[in-house]
């Protein structure tokens, strides 16, 4: 069974690169949406090249070799 971490969301659907950005996975916005538009993002195992792709809880979010699934 794979561990994750979790990402709790306070509201959703809520957009990838704000998720990135405000649980500290980036530095900042813009380094949020650089990294999801090189294609160094996965929603649900597919590299997600959206900015604003909305993010849903059961999704699972990959980023630098870390998992996360997302929980309300």
């Amino acid at each position: 069974m794979e561990e994750y971490k979790t990402i709790k969301l306070a509201h959703q659907p809520c957009e990838l690169c704000k998720i990135l950005k405000l649980h500290d996975l980036v530095q900042s916005g813009g380094h949020a949406k650089l990294e999801i538009s090189q294609g160094h993002v996965k929603v649900n195992n597919q590299i997600e090249t959206r900015k604003a792709k909305k993010i849903v809880t059961g999704d699972i979010i990959e980023f630098e070799n870390k998992k996360f699934k997302v929980i309300i």
